[in-house]
């Protein structure tokens, strides 16, 4: 505990001392409890970014002699109208699998010869062209029992899943942009082609119901992250779900989000680590208590080459986002090689040090 500053001209009251040790008390429960049983992580985004960290997780998800290991629930946007997802909603009514696939096949076993045949995609141009086996399977599952998310359970276990995979809602989900030159734009991917800058988003029609189970999740996490991952298209819209703010708010467990580390051309042009964190927080109010940015600077050769496709470094102001009332955490993300991504084993270590530190 940091010490009182010799310079404050008065001790803290009698209540304020009370309340201290009551969330001293709270959180040293917590963290002892920690010690009893496996971390619970819940894991919110869509896209590429979502499945890098449940890598990582999965890798410590086993117990072992001292660790009892990570419980793990990923948290998966239902609003994906582009590509094989896109067009199975479109020609079949179903949900979209594509993002559910890329978390399970993130969370299976590393041996795991399923893994391939799930992320296998058809060539062609026509019939089952661009199809990738996993969405299909998913879809076809959901069918048969008329029940997606027991679809996705089923997948889970096929591919020795090391967690679970929700969507965040199983209502069929459209999502809206209000654009800076105050347009509106319906569909994902129609988004991604307007390539305008977004002022805000929201899903139609509005605040679906949850996915069961997602909000006891929630509540009875240890660390909850979101991100890294297209802001507006693949972390926002899960947060819209009715009920996922206010439980976030009321959740005792650590609230993190994983910066991205480049700019996505055509939606986060020129925003800043900060800009980032405000727009979570115009949408569904002060839900997070900390970022996690990476400390390690790209090639200067890799930077040139993301810029040459309009895509630049997130700028990370520290005093800024401690001003917001948001501690940054940095450390080294960087995977090596000449892509600039997440390093998903250095991203997991870090959460699971910030999840059983109470930071």
């Amino acid at each position: 505990m940091v010490g009182m500053d010799l310079d404050s001209p008065l001790p803290e009251s009698w209540e304020e001392a009370r309340a201290r040790r009551e969330r001293d008390a709270d959180r040293n429960e917590l963290l002892q409890s920690q010690l009893e049983r496996p971390t619970r992580i819940v894991a919110i985004g869509g896209g590429t970014g979502l499945p890098m960290v449940l890598r990582g997780l999965a890798r410590r998800a086993a117990p072992k002699p001292g660790d009892p290991g990570v419980e793990i629930t990923a948290v998966v946007a239902m609003s994906d109208d582009g590509g094989s997802s896109g067009r199975l909603r479109r020609q079949h009514g179903a949900l979209p699998p594509g993002d559910i696939r890329n978390c399970l096949v993130a969370l299976a076993g590393g041996q795991n010869a399923l893994k391939e045949v799930f992320q296998f995609r058809f060539g062609g141009a026509r019939g089952l062209a661009g199809h990738a086996v996993g969405n299909l399977l998913i879809a076809a599952l959901a069918e048969l029992k008329g029940d997606f998310l027991e679809a996705v359970r089923m997948s889970g276990e096929l591919l020795g899943a090391r967690g679970r995979v929700l969507p965040c809602t199983l209502q069929s989900v459209q999502l809206v942009a209000q654009m800076h030159d105050d347009t509106e734009v319906i569909g994902e991917r129609n988004i991604c082609r307007a390539q305008g800058r977004v002022r805000r988003v929201s899903l139609s029609p509005r605040s679906p119901p949850p996915v069961e189970g997602l909000l006891e999740a929630l509540y009875t996490a240890d660390l909850v992250t979101i991100g890294p991952g297209s802001l507006y298209s693949s972390l926002l819209p899960n947060l819209l779900v009715d009920g996922v703010a206010q439980a976030l708010r009321e959740s005792r467990a650590l609230k993190v989000m994983v910066a991205n580390l480049m700019s996505q051309p055509g939606e986060t042009d020129g925003m800043s680590c900060l800009d980032h964190v405000q727009a979570v927080r115009n949408h569904v109010g002060p839900v997070l208590d900390a970022v996690l940015v990476n400390g390690t600077e790209p090639s200067p050769e890799a930077t040139r080459r993301y810029g040459r496709r309009g895509s630049f470094a997130v700028c990370v102001d520290t005093r800024e986002l401690i001003a917001a009332g948001v501690v940054p955490v940095r450390a080294d993300l960087l995977k090596s090689g000449s892509r600039i991504r997440h390093d998903s084993r250095k991203v997991a270590a870090c959460l699971l040090k910030m999840a059983r530190s109470g930071l």
